[in-house]
């Protein structure tokens, strides 16, 4: 109980006397650089918790990396404080909702009820101080949040990072899109051109060697599947590795066994090209031998293979037969085009001389976003 004549606020002077060297604790203990980490994780947990563990999260939960970033926690423990006296000092309207209960008993209120006269609708008076605190409670958290946010939120840099990784993200996710695509679908057109070959060869070797050619390339898109599925069940799991340029007789030789008659031409060291344009031009390369098998059928190709002048071309040309000899537009198509402009490369799709060309053009110097990707993903 409050003395009779006191003032709730006596003490008043002696918060203001301890918080003078609290504040100016705060000033060296702000400067830390895992202050700011303990700092926002706190502030996570109370103030934002549907935020935490989001990349995006509104309030930071990293040490500080900046002067900047250290005074600015400076200036959050100085918020705390003061927000910290308020709610001291908040705690007497609680104190004269009792004080008003106990007067309805006869006995003389204090604190901010002195004054009043003991009786015992002063009960009714009880809830009123309440109110105010409801509200200070409220105002108090939108305050400590703005504040909070304000303070302790992440810098303009780490905001561009984070945007850099979602993406980065979205981009490897279209990419993984693209891969799956030119994978099955190669391995399903080399089935169906095989199967349908056995079929009508009567020719117990060349069934064997066609079963032979399914088995391997239905293997290699198992792999492919499995390795993008892990990589989308579990963020951060280091993927396997992928094939390039000088895996393509690979590529040519499943061509070969489905019935084409492939004539590979390689010009230049592919050990020169970097691997993220490798690895691109492998799949380019695949997707094009899949067109040719899916709308030409087991025809004649003419690839081309050229390293120079800081530049990989390749082109895959193959005759027209008919209107199925025409692939037109497709996922594919779009693929290959989008493969190449994401290199800083140009892709060609045309009908010339009675051929079908697939002509692609990679610069071996321009893959820094490209090349930033890949090293993001593992690769």
């Amino acid at each position: 109980m409050i003395p009779s004549g006191s003032s709730p606020f006596d003490g008043s002077s002696s918060i203001t006397t301890a918080g003078s060297p609290s504040r100016a604790a705060a000033v060296p203990i702000g400067l830390i650089p895992a202050m700011r980490l303990e700092e926002g994780i706190q502030a996570q947990l109370l103030l934002t918790p549907s935020e935490r563990g989001r990349p995006d999260a509104s309030i930071a939960a990293a040490s500080s990396s900046s002067w900047a970033e250290r005074w600015r926690t400076v200036l959050w423990l100085e918020v705390r404080l003061l927000i910290s006296a308020g709610a001291i000092l908040a705690l007497w309207l609680p104190v004269a909702s009792i004080e008003l209960v106990l007067s309805a008993a006869g006995r003389p209120p204090g604190g901010l009820a002195e004054g009043l006269d003991p009786h015992w609708w002063n009960v009714l008076l009880a809830p009123l101080p309440i109110i105010p605190l409801l509200v200070l409670v409220v105002l108090g958290g939108r305050l400590s949040t703005a504040a909070a946010r304000w303070l302790l939120g992440p810098s303009p840099t780490d905001r561009l990072t984070v945007l850099e990784g979602l993406t980065e993200e979205l981009l490897e996710r279209n990419r993984m899109a693209r891969e799956l695509h030119d994978s099955i679908g190669h391995a399903l057109t080399v089935a169906v051109v095989q199967a349908g070959a056995a079929r009508t060869a009567n020719d117990p070797a060349f069934t064997e060697r066609a079963l032979a050619a399914i088995e391997e390339t239905g293997r290699d898109a198992l792999e492919d599947l499995e390795r993008v599925l892990r990589v989308l069940r579990e963020s951060g799991t280091p993927v396997s590795r992928r094939p390039t340029l000088a895996e393509a007789e690979r590529l040519l030789d499943s061509a070969r066994s489905s019935g084409a008659k492939v004539d590979a031409r390689v010009s230049g060291d592919l050990g020169l090209v970097p691997a993220p344009v490798s690895r691109e031009g492998y799949r380019i390369l695949q997707e094009s031998l899949t067109n040719v098998l899916r709308h030409a059928g087991p025809v004649s190709v003419r690839v081309t293979i050229t390293v120079d002048d800081g530049r990989l071309e390749l082109e895959v040309a193959n005759p027209l037969s008919g209107a199925a000899g025409l692939p037109g537009s497709g996922s594919g198509l779009r693929g290959i085009r989008e493969r190449a402009a994401l290199l800083g490369g140009k892709a060609r799709t045309e009908s010339r001389e009675d051929e079908w060309r697939v002509s692609v053009s990679l610069p071996l110097d321009g893959i820094r976003w490209s090349d930033a990707v890949h090293r993001s993903s593992g690769r």
